[in-house]
This record gives C-alpha cells, sequence and structure tokens, in this order.
C-alpha cells in the first residue's frame, strides 16, 4: 500500500471506462484478478468470484475507467468468502488487502458493501500523502465545501443531494487534503446512505442508480449510490477549500447558517483526521492552514429544497469573506 508523499503515477485519459465492458467480461477479470479500479489518483486491483461483487462494481462505477493486468496498483484488495469449513455453515465474506485480513468476516450479503468499506478503510490507514478527513467534500467554481459532521447529522443525505444539483462530488467519507497545497484531492466513489435517507434521495432523483440494498448492519439498511458522471469524469481535479459547513438535520427546522468559531473547528479536524498523529507537523500546519482559510459555519436544515437553495447563496457569495 501507499505511504509515500505524492503520486508516482498518472490517469491515462483515453482509458476505457467499465461501462464499456459486460458483466460477463467484468466477472472473469474480476475472477483472474485482473481487474484495476480508478478512483481519482489511486489504483485499486479488485480480485472476487462473487457475481453481486462484479454486478456492484459494474453498477456503481459505470463511469470510473478501469485498467488490466497494471504495472502498479495502491491496493490489491480481494473479496471471498472464507477459506475455513464456517463458509459451509454461516454464509460469510471476508475482505483482504494486500493480503491481510483487517476485519472479521460479514454476513455474505453485505460482500458488495464490505467492498466500499474496505477501500475506505485502506485509504484512511496508508495514504499518508493526503491528511485524511472524516468528512464529505464537494465543488463549484473551483472551491470546495467540506462537510464534517457525526453519524445521523444528515451529511451524506445532503452530499448526496448536493451532488445530484450542481456541485462536483469530491468524496462523501473522506476528505483528502494536500498538506503541500493546500488543495483538496477527489476520489469520486459511490455515496453510502443508509435508511430514511435512501428513500429520500430515491424520490429526489429518480433516474439515479443504486448499488444493492444491505438490510441487518450494524447501521440498519445500507446501499450506496452511483456518483454523478461529471464528477468522475473531473476526478482528477483537485479543489481550493473555501467553507467548512457542520450540516444538522433537524425536523421541522428553517435553514439557518450560523457563523462558526475557528477554534473549535480546528479542535474537531485535529480529533477527525484518521491520520492526524502519524503526520505530526505537517498535520497541524495543514489543519490551521485549511480552517485559517475557509468561513466557517454550523448548517440547520429540515427540508433538501431548502439546503439547495442555502448553498448556492454560499456559492454565489464565494468572494464576501465571513466577518
Amino acid at each position: 500500500m501507499r505511504a509515500d508523499s505524492s503520486p508516482t503515477h498518472s490517469l491515462n485519459p483515453i482509458l476505457p471506462t467499465i461501462g464499456t465492458l459486460t458483466l460477463q467480461e467484468l466477472q472473469r477479470l474480476l475472477h483472474d484478478g485482473r481487474f484495476a479500479l480508478m478512483t481519482g489518483e489511486l489504483v485499486s486491483r479488485i480480485r472476487s468470484r462473487l457475481p453481486d461483487v462484479a454486478k456492484s462494481i459494474h453498477t456503481l462505477y459505470q463511469n470510473h475507467p478501469y485498467q488490466v493486468d497494471p504495472d502498479f496498483a495502491d491496493f490489491h484488495v480481494e473479496v471471498r468468502p472464507p477459506s475455513n469449513l464456517r463458509r459451509w455453515f454461516r454464509r460469510q465474506a471476508e475482505f483482504l488487502v494486500d493480503g491481510e485480513r483487517p476485519f472479521e468476516p460479514l454476513p455474505r450479503e453485505q460482500a458488495p458493501a464490505f467492498l466500499e468499506w474496505g477501500l475506505n478503510w485502506s485509504i484512511a490507514a496508508s495514504c499518508h500523502q493526503w491528511l485524511t478527513i472524516h468528512a464529505a467534500s464537494l465543488e463549484r467554481d473551483g472551491l470546495a465545501v467540506i462537510l464534517p459532521a457525526p453519524p445521523g447529522s444528515g451529511k451524506s443525505t445532503l452530499c448526496a443531494a448536493l451532488a445530484l444539483r450542481n456541485w462536483r462530488l469530491l468524496s462523501d467519507e473522506l476528505t483528502l487534503l494536500d498538506p503541500n497545497t493546500g488543495c483538496v484531492h477527489a476520489l469520486a466513489r459511490p455515496i453510502n446512505l443508509k435508511n430514511a435517507s435512501i428513500d429520500l434521495i430515491r424520490k429526489f432523483d429518480p433516474a439515479s442508480a443504486w448499488g444493492p440494498e444491505v438490510y441487518d448492519t450494524a447501521k440498519g439498511r445500507v446501499t450506496h449510490l452511483q456518483p454523478p458522471a461529471a464528477s468522475v469524469s473531473r476526478m482528477r481535479e483537485p479543489a481550493r477549500p473555501r467553507w467548512i459547513v457542520f450540516p444538522r438535520y433537524e425536523a421541522g427546522a428553517k435553514p439557518s447558517m450560523t457563523p462558526r468559531g475557528k477554534a473549535g473547528t480546528f479542535l474537531h479536524f485535529a480529533q477527525n483526521a484518521f491520520n492526524y498523529s502519524p503526520l505530526g507537523d505537517s498535520a497541524f500546519n495543514a489543519t490551521g492552514d485549511l480552517v485559517e482559510q475557509c468561513d466557517c459555519y454550523d448548517f440547520v436544515y429540515s427540508k433538501l429544497d431548502d439546503a439547495l437553495i442555502a448553498f448556492d447563496r454560499l456559492a454565489d457569495s464565494a468572494g464576501t469573506p465571513q466577518e
């Protein structure tokens, strides 16, 4: 796995996209371990013999480029049934990265989601060329908004709605901040949604494409939303952070965007960056610069339409610093 200071490979713009493969072709490549997925600046070589994993990749990553037998990959991952006797008595799936199993197996029906969760963990655990913050991020007119929030705040729902309406998705879970440039880099991977958020976004955008729904997880009903094609096509473009917005869904609340103190914002990021301690002074300085250059807000909302209007206004006011 990567742990260096900067990427050493580039994305060839003429690489084919996964949508040009039939499902059967993709299954064969996954079965043989020859398939490599491109997400932002990262290459993940994936092996799996599980048909639902192949179907999920084929649906969620339609617009992503891929490689066959690449010379280099940041991660070598596999999703498979356990090799012990439990595979015959209790259907499970396990996730491996570079031959190691960082988690206990999960129920077999969670295998497609397990791949997404495992890739998130792999990035957070080893990609130290970035400060990796637990937050969503999106871009508009070259400027990025970062959405940190605890579970249940409505962060992913808001992120999905913004990505489906005029904001470019960078990431819904892992904001990748370059300590050297101060820019946010994109992953443009599927958006993880759960429970009522799934139905809300399905209604919000009926034409959107989805991965399989998984029930009885630690977070309830879970699925993933295909990232917009426009976000994927621009996933090698970094963005300059401009706003940090802590969203909170509150039933019946009127939309309210209120300034937030920078000291508390800094502390939140220091506590919610996966690799803050390993990066040491670099993380401290990058976090300080990030908070200093951004307008910081708390945002309360109950309706997505109101939230979209509020964020459009935020983008329109990009040239006006917060007082």
